[in-house]
């Protein structure tokens, strides 16, 4: 059985830093890509990042990009989202995602990834 448990999330104030991980089991983590989304209130569920196994290709929303480090350690089957200059608006629970590596394949559809954490909240003051 696959699982991924998030953790790291928090309240911050404006322009604080997070540091977000997921620890994969159940799976082959080194061979599968790794992802994070995100749900504010009351809004459907947006991409963040990704990263894939093969040379571990970034890929950023716009909303974060340059905000935000995605990064991933195979050898402790966890993957890590660094956010920094953090705004109100980046107030969500954040979701760890995984799925097959599939070359080509959007990464921003909920429908591409097949695996799903809990999430971890995080709370962003003004």
């Amino acid at each position: 059985q696959v699982q991924l448990v998030e953790s790291g999330g928090g309240l911050v104030q404006a322009g604080g830093s997070l540091k977000l991980s997921c620890v994969v089991s159940g799976r082959t983590f080194g061979s599968s890509t790794m992802g994070w989304f995100r749900r504010a209130p009351g809004k459907e569920r947006e991409f963040v990042a990704a990263i894939t196994p093969i040379g571990g290709s970034e890929n950023y929303a716009g909303s974060v990009k340059g905000r935000a480090t995605i990064s991933r350690d195979n050898a402790k089957n966890t993957l890590y989202l660094q956010m920094n200059s953090l705004k109100p608006e980046d107030t969500a629970a954040y979701y760890c995602v995984a799925r097959y590596y599939y070359p080509g394949r959007p990464f921003s559809r909920t429908s591409e990834w097949q695996y799903w954490g809990q999430g971890t909240q995080v709370t962003v003051s003004s």
